[in-house]
């Protein structure tokens, strides 16, 4: 349970009907066990075809410029299952990511019942969202494109079209990395077949596509272990390097944005302080877990070829009371506090609870 300073007293609540409930609409009748989670937002939308269409368009160069075209069978058959295999792990973390509850608090919960059934003893407090009427656990968040707030919220990420959370960190840190693996394969490729195809096949100039065929057959004849231009591309070589070049740019362009995400994303869970937290750390100062424990339930339990599978979830103990309870940082201070609590519940133009975030 988290220690909170007296003197963040805008948004606490100590008796139920201080939170005003009717001010809430009731929440929504609870869906079946296992419902989608999924936002409904434009560009998180918009972002997360991107992000496929051009995983897909990597896997067409690689496949029908590079590797099938390729005389050399075991690097093709190599390369093309490592780099399949990556672009499925990466594309199901994203799904992953995007499908999964990152961890929404109970929307329209800040109900009298429900602060009654806390039983909250003197000095503690429990805080409540005035958008989402709910009562936030410690280290929730409100999403204003959610819509909800998020317990252990890190940032909403419009590539993924979800907020990263207690629940999806893990698949957001697969799909950062599997992306920065598979733009970095791609960039290895290409650099083998430019240096491959050049000087064999594209520095023919001024010969037809029939005088380019004679070329090839006279010298297979004199050097049959040369690369021919069928090896190289089922296209021409204008838009073959076209096609390279394009590749390029998107390997390198997602190999420094994704390595980037996932250090940053690791260096949150090993220090446990999530973007949001960083920001407000001087106002808010808290205890730390240990950096192998929020590694473990973050990624599920101990080290294990699960921390890499996208189809495994993370680990985290069921949400207890102390959960949504918080302690006051002194005793001594809580009349005061409760008594400038009291005189904002009356007035008439403001919510009981003007703060949503800590």
């Amino acid at each position: 349970m988290m220690l909170i300073p007296t003197h963040h007293f805008r948004d606490i609540e100590r008796k139920p009907e201080y939170l005003q409930p009717e001010k809430c609409a009731p929440p929504p009748y609870p869906g079946p066990a296992g419902t989608m989670w999924f936002i409904r937002d434009g560009c998180g939308i918009a972002c997360a075809i991107v992000t496929w269409f051009l995983v897909l368009y990597a896997e067409f160069v690689v496949l029908f410029v590079m590797l099938i075209p390729s005389r050399d069978y075991v690097y093709s058959i190599i390369n093309g299952i490592l780099f399949n295999l990556l672009a499925f792990l990466a594309l199901a973390s994203h799904c992953r990511a995007m499908l999964t509850d990152p961890g929404a608090v109970p929307k329209g919960n800040a109900t009298k019942e429900f602060i009654e059934s806390l039983q909250l003893k003197p000095g503690q407090v429990v805080y409540k969202c005035p958008k989402c009427c709910s009562i936030k656990p410690d280290r929730a968040h409100h999403c204003s494109v959610c819509k909800r707030c998020i317990r252990k919220m890190d940032h909403h990420c419009p590539w993924v079209n979800n907020c990263v959370g207690e629940n999806n960190q893990k698949y957001f840190v697969l799909f950062t990395m599997y992306i920065a693996l598979i733009s970095l394969h791609a960039l290895i490729m290409v650099g083998f077949h430019f240096l491959h195809c050049f000087e064999e096949d594209w520095t023919t100039h001024g010969l037809t596509r029939e005088g380019t065929a004679e070329a090839r057959l006279s010298q297979e004849k004199t050097q049959p272990h040369k690369v021919s231009s069928t090896e190289c591309s089922y296209f021409s070589p204008p838009t073959t390097v076209i096609l390279l070049i394009l590749l390029c740019f998107e390997g390198l362009l997602f190999l420094i944005f994704t390595s980037v995400m996932f250090g940053t994303q690791v260096h949150s869970i090993c220090t446990d302080e999530t973007s949001i937290e960083r920001l407000k750390r001087k106002q808010q100062p808290r205890e730390r877990r240990g950096s192998w424990k929020a590694v473990k339930e973050t990624f599920g339990g101990n080290f294990s070829p699960n921390w890499f599978n996208p189809f495994s979830g993370p680990y985290h103990p069921a949400l207890r009371d102390e959960g949504w309870v918080r302690q006051v940082a002194s005793s001594d201070n809580m009349e005061t506090t409760t008594e400038q609590s009291e005189e904002q519940s009356e007035r008439k133009d403001e919510d009981s609870v003007e703060v949503t975030d800590e």
